[in-house]
């Protein structure tokens, strides 16, 4: 290889492992192309600002002197910002660097020469993809007003408000949504632009030599065809003969035809894809959220946590790998995904950030293995989230520990632990009788102390129960793991306790927030 090459190459590898470099192409890349980034709203609103007022300032000009500055700002900076825009995303594209250096690994690998023509031509190609696609021809025309000189050129400002589908959100979904019947669309093109032509031909055929006939030439019949085949009809020009007016029922036909058929497709197509259109709204809705509580697992446990969650106001998102589970969060008014929670995808497609967003991960799948599938995963991702999951098999436990479980939840050491102070006691057992009797109202609700309350109460004395017609049934000690019956008043309560309260519904909501409140006191 010769000294240019080397020299080349090595300045391709400084380029391509400079921090600065990277930094610098990232930034531009979250502002123009990253939808996630939050500062690319911004860039779009800004954007937008300049295409209406270069469309409005060519409409002024139309019957209006134009102010010259007016004029400079509509030529020149407002030009130059979309060519630097146009610029910046030809670059951010792709990364010619590690192109060049994957041909010259490549190169190096099999013992040749580096061909620095044939990495250049893979560069060239690269950057050609993203010219012809349609977005980038947009901003190509929108730039061409800059060569304000050609009068005709300044027509090309039009295209500036094609630009808005980049910047809105809701349009680029309806041109993905078209895009999916691509196909059909073009063959009812063919066929709408058969009709047009044929007719077009017909038509000119019998009505151009009638005096009478307002068709004179071909551009004429051509007008005439497109009208009517699009059910418009302004009836400026209308066939005269018998034969022309044949031709005009074909026609208006076939016009119908496509109408009804264009209607089909542009439903089916919205059909197909409002799964996903959903998914992507969902995604974009939990990008914003905070303390999340991921639920993995939307089976009878699942749902029953969700729904206890979701009347303390917190931010819940549901993942299942059923669909008829998901179908059923969803109904119950949560932010449902069927994605498996044991799959390290499932969270780079939903692009959540576990470590910044999720304050707890319930693992409450009816399986030990799911739940430990997930704990690993999740793990992988962030060693500091909270991970609490339900336990099927005690056997299971100390697997549960090894996946990286914070805390473990044993339903029947749970309800043993209440069990065993019921013994002995014949009034719970006959205000258990009475809460499952479902007759009178009254049900059983469990409060989890926390750092707000502990702040107003203490110990069991200061709660006052009896002054909302509750009864205390007892206080699960989460420092202790243990379940105390009636405790005594000189209680202490401790962040994390359980407390157990039997009454009205009503009264107990109201003594939740009496619980948090130094109001009534």
């Amino acid at each position: 290889m010769n000294i240019a090459k080397r020299l080349f190459i090595g300045a391709v590898y400084a380029i391509n492992g400079s921090k600065k470099y990277e930094n610098t192409k990232r930034f531009f890349y979250n502002f123009l192309e990253n939808d996630q980034y939050r500062f690319k709203k911004y860039v779009d609103f800004f954007m937008m600002i300049l295409i209406f007022a270069s469309v409005f300032i060519l409409i002024e000009e139309v019957k209006n002197h134009l102010n010259v500055y007016f004029k400079f700002f509509n030529d020149y900076v407002i030009s130059i910002i979309f060519m630097i825009e146009y610029t910046l995303r030809l670059w951010v594209y792709d990364s010619s660097t590690s192109i060049i250096i994957a041909q010259y690994e490549k190169d190096t690998a099999l013992s040749r020469d580096f061909r620095l023509r044939r990495a250049l031509y893979k560069v060239m190609r690269s950057k050609f993809e993203h010219i012809r696609s349609i977005s980038s021809i947009i901003d190509l025309l929108a730039i061409v007003p800059f060569f304000h000189e050609l009068r005709l050129l300044r027509i090309f400002i039009l295209f500036r408000i094609f630009k808005l589908f980049r910047y809105t959100r809701s349009v680029k979904t309806f041109a993905s949504v078209l895009l999916s019947k691509k196909f059909e669309f073009i063959t009812l093109l063919i066929f709408a632009s058969i009709i047009i032509f044929v007719s077009s031909v017909l038509v000119y055929i019998m009505e151009a030599h009638l005096p009478e006939s307002p068709i004179k030439t071909l551009f004429d019949a051509f007008y005439w065809s497109v009208v009517t085949i699009s059910t418009v009809g302004y009836g400026d020009i209308v066939t005269v003969s018998e034969a022309g007016r044949i031709v005009a029922v074909i026609v208006i036909t076939s016009g119908i035809a496509v109408m009804a058929f264009t209607t089909s497709l542009v439903v089916s197509a919205f059909t197909e894809k409002i799964e996903e259109i959903k998914e992507i709204k969902n995604i974009e809705d939990i990008a914003k959220l905070k303390k999340i509580y991921l639920i993995c697992g939307y089976k009878e446990i699942g749902r029953q946590v969700a729904l206890k969650l979701k009347k303390d106001g917190l931010n819940i998102v549901v993942l299942d790998k059923e669909k008829k589970y998901v179908d059923e969060a969803v109904h119950d008014g949560f932010i449902a995904f069927d994605h498996d929670s044991g799959l390290l995808s499932t969270y780079e497609n939903l692009k959540l950030n576990i470590n910044t967003q999720v304050k707890y991960v319930l693992c409450l799948e009816d399986s030990d293995i799911d739940n430990i599938y997930t704990i690993l995963t999740v793990r992988s991702i962030s060693k500091q989230v909270e991970i609490i999951s339900i336990l099927q098999n005690k056997q299971n436990r100390k697997k549960l520990e090894l996946a990286g479980v914070s805390n473990i939840v044993f339903s029947q050491e749970f309800i043993g632990l209440i069990a065993k102070e019921y013994i002995g006691q014949p009034v719970a057992f006959e205000l258990i009788h009475a809460l499952r009797s479902e007759t009178n109202g009254i049900q059983i609700s469990e409060i989890l102390v926390d750092d707000v309350m502990i702040r107003y109460n203490g110990s069991i004395a200061d709660i006052d129960s009896s002054r909302f017609k509750l009864l205390l049934l007892g206080i699960y000690k989460s420092s202790m793991n243990h379940f105390l019956f009636n405790p005594i008043e000189n209680t202490l309560l401790e962040t994390g306790d359980m407390l157990i309260i039997v009454g009205d519904y009503v009264f107990i909501e109201e003594f939740k927030k009496y619980l948090h409140t130094k109001s009534d006191r």
